[in-house]
């Protein structure tokens, strides 16, 4: 039995202390996108344990396997090669300036395939009947990373964001052996060329560094040993390929541990190492509560983890009925991502993104502010927190919001009063100051219309507020 830090107690909602609508509101922007209204009366009356369920009741699926009818960029995608005997075909019998051309062609299709998938999953996000495993999914994207700017094949950055979303909130052991078979991951991480011959030490440096361990917790000679178990790991296109003939099979020593490892074992024996649970449930940590550490916190969520089996849904379902999550001091205090606050934003407004190739052009607003779907910055994926906020980012993030509001339809409503109560119930979804709510009231006037109702939401999105939940 895990003796859980007082914090992650069960926090059970006092005529003091109720499950409101800012609670409610807090679970649906942390475990999802943001929420509406009515999403937010649904949480509120399902209670906090009853919601975080409903949120974790999801298949651990595809979304191919989930819906057959909501393909992302597939029409985009049968234009890319799958696999290098593919490209390869393509090329045979042309000439040197034929080869270049179709190269050029070959590497457009590419990047319009990407771009479409990430408009897919942006929209995906922001109308999801499953926040909880997109807004895991997207977690994991920044976790296992890989980049489009790095992959030659489409399909493979495809393939991978369907097997994060199938791992998302299921078992982390089955996670990382997945991951690391993906061939998007191997291209990435140069495992493809990991050969007996001349080993690579790319994967087995960030399995242990980025994926499962963090810094401090192994030696040199133990990335170089777990390189050579995963000698031999390739993939053919979008299957992943054992090359018999190119592993090392002799004896190795990993972790205090030897014997004639192979990368699965390797991953075994990580998640036997007692830093492994805690430094997952730090970055989850870190990435759903807050990006100031409380280590006898995060070492007891590592408990729950390990004590589990590293099935992921028993430390979330912690977590988010704790009552570290819905303390006063979390509410309202993470500056929100480029992706939460465009989506949270469309969610609230009621309005649609707009199309992939404005948000993913070089000067669109999701690369301006520095968090594009499928391109992270490196394999540490995106920082977050404050590294959101610069001076630059924070006009960007003002304008792009704002041109959503521009297609907002303002409710009819009497009083300039019942207008801002009304939206900043919707946006903010937790009170503000009493001056800046007066500000607010003055911006609509006397008479409330559809101009003065829109410069009012302006006002709104460019409060300090705005950029938190």
């Amino acid at each position: 039995m895990v003796n859980l830090h007082s914090l992650l107690e069960l926090y059970q909602p006092t005529s003091h202390d109720p499950f409101d609508a800012i609670k409610a509101a807090h679970l649906l922007n942390r475990a999802g996108f943001g929420g509406t209204l009515g999403e937010i009366d649904k949480v509120q009356k399902l209670g906090p344990q009853a919601a975080v369920d409903w949120l974790l009741d999801f298949p651990n699926a595809t979304a191919d396997e989930q819906d057959t009818a909501d393909q992302p960029s597939l029409a985009a995608l049968k234009d890319t090669p799958g696999n290098f005997r593919e490209m390869s075909a393509m090329y045979a019998g042309k000439t040197p300036q034929e080869r270049m051309v179709l190269q050029q062609k070959v590497q457009m299709a590419n990047r319009q395939a990407l771009v479409s998938t990430g408009e897919w999953w942006m929209n995906r996000m922001a109308t999801a009947s499953r926040p909880l495993q997109e807004k895991l999914a997207f977690f994991w994207h920044g976790h296992f990373t890989s980049s489009g700017k790095d992959e030659k094949l489409a399909k493979l950055m495809w393939a991978q964001n369907e097997t994060i979303r199938k791992n998302a909130a299921g078992n982390f052991r089955t996670f990382t052996k997945a991951i690391a078979r993906d061939p998007a991951m191997l291209d990435y991480l140069n495992n493809q060329q990991n050969r007996r011959s001349h080993p690579n030490e790319n994967f087995a440096r960030e399995l242990m560094e980025l994926f499962t361990l963090g810094i401090g917790n192994y030696t040199e000679a133990d990335i170089k040993n777990a390189a050579r178990a995963f000698t031999g790991w390739g993939h053919n296109g979008t299957e992943f390929m054992f090359r018999r003939f190119d592993h090392d099979a002799d004896s190795k020593t990993f972790l205090g541990k030897t014997g004639n490892f192979d990368g699965d074992e390797i991953i075994d024996i990580i998640l036997q190492q007692p830093a492994c649970p805690k430094y997952i449930a730090g970055r989850i940590w870190d990435f759903f509560v807050s990006e100031t550490p409380n280590e006898a916190v995060i070492a007891s969520l590592g408990e729950v983890l390990l004590s589990n089996g590293y099935e992921l849904r028993p430390m979330l379902r912690t977590l988010f009925t704790s009552r570290v999550f819905y303390s006063s001091e979390m509410i309202g205090s993470q500056i929100k991502s480029p992706v939460q606050l465009m989506i949270g934003s469309a969610r609230s407004m009621g309005v649609k993104l707009p199309p992939g190739r404005i948000m993913f052009q070089p000067n669109g607003p999701l690369m301006q502010m520095g968090q594009a779907p499928f391109y992270p910055p490196n394999v540490k994926g995106w920082p977050g927190g404050r590294a959101w906020i610069n001076t630059s980012t924070l006009f960007v993030r003002y304008n792009a919001v704002m041109r959503l509001a521009d297609d907002v339809e303002p409710l009819e409503t009497a009083s300039a009063d019942e207008a801002v109560d009304q939206w900043i119930a919707k946006l903010v979804q937790r009170p503000i100051a009493a001056p800046q709510r007066q500000t607010l009231i003055d911006a609509v006037g006397e008479k409330p219309n559809r101009d003065s109702i829109r410069r009012m939401i302006h006002l709104i999105v460019s409060t300090p507020e705005y950029q938190l939940c």
